[in-house]
């Protein structure tokens, strides 16, 4: 039996930002403790801490570091500067080539981190995220990306072309209400099972992976997901792991750990 979120889950914050911490409680539906240090708390096992950023830690002393949504600095900084630009894998699944960048719909966008990739080599997405809690990092990293892009015209075209749907449907719904193939590429990296002691999650992801947990409806992303796309459905899977719907795609893109499975309809420009 599933712990309900409230039970695993509180929002902590420091006195400037309290008014602040105690409104986001109340829209998640979650206990506010006020001006407590998540290293200082045995429960829950996760707090939402808000201060100048909003971060999901693990509670008690020797807990790994939070995670947050960071578009500006870090990882996101790195491979947007030497990641491989239009080389990577990534772009040559959703079709960018040339002068054609697609207009992409990421039905799972998670923390965002390929989202902003594809925003940053051009593309215009629109990001899909049905957890509540993942939802709220994930806007936070968006308003602190539209703060630092004031000062720098780079960030400043990337957050433009950035935008999440407030919709916290399940992807599934969102995607059988549109107008069939309205949506040029659709972008699927739902959340995989984790596979028991062989399965290698980063100590600072533990709390995410925890609380989000597999995707068990995925498979029922595809068909919609094929009905609203123009040129092409992307799904990103771990390598090994089974098609999505056990549905074979027309294309892959292999890597090291994974793969991009691509299911085409109508041939992109270039």
């Amino acid at each position: 039996m599933e712990i309900p979120l409230a039970k695993r889950l509180a929002v902590v914050a420091a006195e400037p930002f309290a008014v602040a911490a105690e409104a986001l409680a109340t829209e998640l539906q979650l206990p506010f403790l006020g001006d407590l240090s998540p290293k200082h708390l045995d429960a829950p096992a996760y707090v939402l801490e808000l201060g100048e950023r909003l971060q999901l830690c693990a509670t008690g002393r020797g807990a790994p570091g939070p995670v947050a949504v960071d578009f500006v600095s870090g990882v996101a900084a790195h491979r947007r500067k030497y990641g491989g630009g239009k080389g990577q894998s990534i772009a040559k699944a959703v079709g960018l080539r040339g002068g054609f960048y697609p207009r992409v719909l990421d039905a799972t966008a998670g923390l965002g981190r390929d989202a902003f990739v594809l925003a940053s080599l051009g593309c215009e997405v629109t990001m899909l995220e049905r957890n509540p809690v993942v939802r709220a990092l994930l806007d936070d990293g968006l308003q602190w990306l539209r703060r630092a892009a004031a000062d720098d015209t780079e960030l400043t075209a990337i957050a433009a072309r950035l935008v999440l749907e407030e919709s916290l449907e399940p992807a599934a719904q969102w995607l059988a209400r549109q107008a069939p193939e309205s949506q040029p590429v659709v972008y699927l990296d739902p959340m995989f099972p984790e596979r028991g002691k062989s399965a290698k999650v980063k100590k600072d992801m533990a709390a995410f992976h925890a609380l989000v947990g597999a995707d068990e409806d995925a498979d029922a992303l595809l068909a919609p997901a094929l009905a609203a796309c123009y040129y092409r459905v992307v799904v990103k899977r771990p390598k090994g792991a089974p098609y999505l719907a056990g549905q074979k795609p027309a294309l892959e893109l292999a890597g090291k750990s994974g793969r991009f499975d691509i299911y085409t309809k109508h041939g992109v420009p270039g």
